[in-house]
């Protein structure tokens, strides 16, 4: 996890935005709930990612504490 995955995140919720904004402009429903679909998706994986990184974070702390590395 990390910086790449953050960008590729970001990325993905960017391209959700464009598509409902093109469904608005358009009046294509389907288009701007896909959008918003796309958005919700990028977010939820942001959300795994930023708990993935705090569960590697105690974990290396933990291991740092038991190998004497503190």
């Amino acid at each position: 996890m990390g910086i790449a995955d953050d960008a590729q995140n970001k990325a993905e919720e960017l391209k959700g935005r464009g598509k409902e904004a093109a469904g608005s402009i358009s009046n294509d429903d389907e288009l701007k709930a896909e959008g918003q679909g796309d958005q919700a998706v990028a977010q939820g994986k942001q959300k795994v990612t930023e708990a993935a990184d705090k569960v590697k974070g105690a974990v290396d702390s933990i291991k740092d504490k038991v190998t004497g590395k503190d």
